[in-house]
């Protein structure tokens, strides 16, 4: 009797559908229930759907997206309104009635086999646990199963971050025109990686049948496309897809390990290893160069193309490295739901709980070890060899995440325990030890001491990029009390003081550093004559004349981006990077080439610099090209991956200490604690420091002494740059190394390789001998047992030889 009696002759099944008890059993937690059917007033390609919803009716815009990307088109809809009498309680119950027709074929004949997938796969993208997109076409005309989707839609994320010039949607759209080749491809995915089912024979004939289909595709961009996500399921190592959770129910997240090398068309330089962790609330990926490998993750603000910035810094990383044992890594990840309300601690919130994905999606296949014993993960098939070194660090937006990623290290039981992510509260914090920036130091007052200038005792101009509150700039300006610090920036605010006073204004920079605040903190009564602080969001600037005569600029009125172009080029004895962005390039570069959008207005080339020394703490502030430009032009600079070393070093210090304590506690007779080895960890600190200083300081002499006989071995040079091409595959344009025709230019001229190019020589040069003595016996030799017990502070070396043995 609730329903409009017009509609009782077409809405009949209210008793054969059961309604009622839908309606009585419908959870208090659970807001819809989904009903698929076919009745006899449906044609052969239509299918109904009944939306069973408490309280209040469905809205419509959010259902007929859903409808649309399975493939169904809605011809009409009723809604019902159900009162419901249970004992003194009303309820109301909506029924919303759908009439759809859908281009799969026999669709009335397969809503058996796709009924329950249709309807489960439509709850879980009510839900948000999957995601909305023409993908979900392929549960009705491929029969997938919701998960059976993600796992296609893991690779189309995954292939579009490899540079595809195909959107993701057209990739997807391929998928979804070819369901059968789709299926087999999931078939496939299921062969080779499901360790209840593994079976190479099958995965083989799946392929044969998806090669021979391929030659009906008419479309070259099709036949492209699924070629290319044939060969990246063909490159997966290992997944968590048949993993569970410790309900025993899969994962909200698939995780995908890939052998990079075999992937055909992924931009160079290619990994030795990633891996890909997809979800509908975040994305992201690891880098690795080689089996052990380290480096930091990043919270990414460049949805479209984190891969390319992560790829970017691993390369950056690999040769940073060369100061260790292992070689680089590098991860991000994005958020794709950012919350819209909140505020910074909504957003802080949401971060920490995608990097915890992240982090478990990397964990879950990483192989664990117990003593010298490798284990597997679970339900895992390992296509690979065993890989158990996974070591994370803080980075962009993940500075405070060290402890978090320990945790979880912790909760999954990993050998490495709260080694997994340096830097945590039993660590070594790198902004309380300021060990990037005093490594970064060691550098520029190489650069200064081969000037003739002793920064440490006679005054000197310094240009910056960034605040007094941040780590690496913060550190660095309290390295020195003669630093004139006459302009810096960063993403709020411009710094100018024309002529500072060296005394006063290092106070004041302490007491910004100690309270971590920002250059609008800053006492003005201590600038100088027109000294101004202005902010970045300010239209139009009015500069003072002290400020015009010291940056070289003739209006009175400038925009902000003006403004820090001048300062850039300003005449300067230092120019200091703490900031993160690219500021520097060549004149042969472009801003598209350097990737970095945020800051092309702001961007300088290094022909313009008048700058005599310039200091990297930062990553990529300078390009490689622009580097050796000014360089060419009589600059002082090495590269950001020698300069600021010391962050990579004193973290690998801080894993290989907790290492070895970690030996020293298993052991049945030791009484060290949790607590003695954090109290034992922090007394070493300032030791720690000094190593990690030592070889910053060594490695910057070490290129110092190669540059004073640079000229006369510019062919030994050019051989040793041909070898590393044929080892490693080293890719002159890559690392803006000279091709052939270069080098015999600068041999008839008699130039030499320059500072930032001898840089990237040595780094590689340390990989290469790494590498080398790795193949050979010689580092287990009981005479080189000297060097490395000498790695470890003082304090361990005869207390705990034998575990270090």
């Amino acid at each position: 009797e609730a329903f409009p009696s017009a509609y009782r002759e077409t809405y009949q099944p209210v008793k054969a559908l059961n309604d009622i008890e839908v309606i009585d059993h419908l959870a208090e937690d659970d807001q819809i229930s989904v009903s698929f059917y076919h009745d006899k007033f449906c044609k052969e390609n239509e299918v109904r759907l009944k939306l069973y919803l408490r309280d209040k009716p469905v809205v419509l815009a959010d259902v007929l997206p859903i409808l649309k990307h399975m493939g169904l088109r809605v011809i009409s809809e009723l809604p019902f309104k159900i009162k419901i009498n249970n004992g003194d309680e009303n309820k109301y119950i909506w029924i919303h009635d759908f009439l759809m027709e859908s281009d799969a074929k026999d669709l009335h004949k397969r809503l058996p086999i796709i009924k329950g997938l249709a309807e489960n796969a439509f709850k879980k993208i009510w839900h948000q646990k999957m995601q909305n997109d023409r993908l979900n076409e392929l549960v009705i005309s491929a029969a997938m199963d919701w998960r059976e989707v993600k796992i296609l839609r893991t690779y189309v994320h995954y292939t579009q971050q490899l540079g595809n010039p195909y959107s993701r949607a057209y990739i997807s759209e391929a998928l979804t025109k070819h369901p059968e080749i789709s299926r087999l491809l999931v078939d496939i995915f299921f062969a080779r990686l499901d360790p209840e089912k593994e079976s190479e024979k099958y995965a083989r004939a799946c392929i044969l049948v998806i090669q021979d289909a391929l030659e009906s595709v008419s479309s070259l961009d099709e036949d492209r496309i699924l070629r290319s996500i044939l060969n990246l399921v063909e490159a997966t190592l290992r997944t968590n897809y048949f993993q569970t959770d410790s309900n025993g129910q899969p994962k909200d997240y698939l995780s995908i390990k890939v052998d990079s090398s075999t992937v055909e068309g992924m931009p160079e330089p290619k990994p030795y290893r990633e891996i890909f962790v997809y979800s509908p609330r975040v994305e992201g990926i690891h880098l690795r160069g080689g089996p052990i490998a380290r480096g930091g993750i990043r919270w990414s603000d460049r949805p479209e193309d984190y891969r390319t910035e992560v790829l970017g810094l691993m390369k950056a990383q690999m040769v940073k490295n060369a100061v260790i044992v292992p070689v680089g890594s590098k991860g991000g990840f994005v958020l794709k739901n950012p919350p819209t309300e909140g505020g910074r601690k909504a957003l802080q919130e949401e971060a920490i709980e995608c990097y915890k994905i992240f982090i478990r999606g990397l964990l879950d296949i990483t192989d664990n070890r117990k003593g010298k014993k490798v284990i597997a993960p679970k339900n895992t098939v390992c296509r690979d060899g065993e890989d158990p070194y996974l070591v994370v660090a803080a980075d962009k937006g993940t500075a405070t995440f060290s402890d978090i990623a320990n945790s979880l290290s912790q909760e999954y039981g990993f050998w490495l325990d709260d080694a997994f992510a340096s830097g945590g509260s039993a660590g070594y914090d790198h902004k309380v030890m300021g060990i990037t920036a005093r490594g970064a130091w060691e550098s520029v007052m190489r650069h200064f001491r081969e000037l003739n200038h002793d920064i440490q005792t006679q005054e000197f101009d310094v240009i910056g990029v960034g605040d007094m509150g941040g780590d690496v700039f913060g550190n660095g300006m309290l390295l020195s009390k003669k630093i004139r610090l006459v302009g810096a920036f960063n993403h709020l605010h411009i710094f100018c003081d024309p002529d500072p006073d060296p005394e006063s204004t290092w106070k004041e920079r302490k007491r910004l550093f100690d309270d971590v605040k920002g250059w609008d903190a800053y006492n003005t009564d201590l600038l100088s004559k027109g000294g101004r602080i202005y902010s970045r969001s300010d239209k139009t600037l009015q500069l003072t004349p002290e400020i015009q005569k010291r940056f070289n600029i003739s209006k009175e009125k400038v925009s902000p981006f003006e403004l820090m172009n001048a300062m850039l080029k300003a005449k300067t004895d230092l120019l200091w990077f703490g900031g993160i962005g690219t500021y520097v390039k060549s004149e042969s570069e472009s801003n598209l080439q350097v990737g970095d959008k945020a800051n092309d207005s702001v961007r300088v080339n290094a022909t313009d610099l008048h700058a005599k020394v310039i200091g990297e703490g930062a990553n990529l502030a300078v390009t490689q090209l622009g580097r050796i430009e000014f360089a060419k032009n009589g600059g002082a600079l090495n590269a950001d991956f020698i300069d600021n070393s010391g962050g990579v070093d004193s973290s690998d210090h801080e894993v290989n200490i907790k290492i070895l304590l970690q030996a020293v506690m298993e052991n049945k007779d030791s009484k060290m604690t949790i607590a003695s080895r954090n109290k034992l960890l922090e007394s070493m600190t300032e030791t720690v420091a000094q190593q990690v200083l030592n070889t910053s300081r060594t490695q910057a002499e070490a290129i110092s002494l190669m540059e004073l006989q640079a000229a006369e071995k510019l062919s030994l040079h050019s051989d040793l740059i041909a070898q590393f091409e044929n080892d490693f595959g080293l890719n002159r344009q890559l690392e803006g190394l000279p091709d052939q025709e270069a080098i015999n230019i600068r041999l008839r001229l008699g130039k030499s390789l320059t500072r930032p190019e001898l840089s990237t020589l040595q780094a590689y040069a340390k990989i290469e001998l790494t590498k080398d003595l790795l193949d050979t016996k010689i580092p287990d030799q009981p005479s080189l047992t000297s060097w490395l017990i000498s790695y470890f502070p003082e304090k361990l070396q005869k207390k705990y030889e034998k575990e270090i043995k």
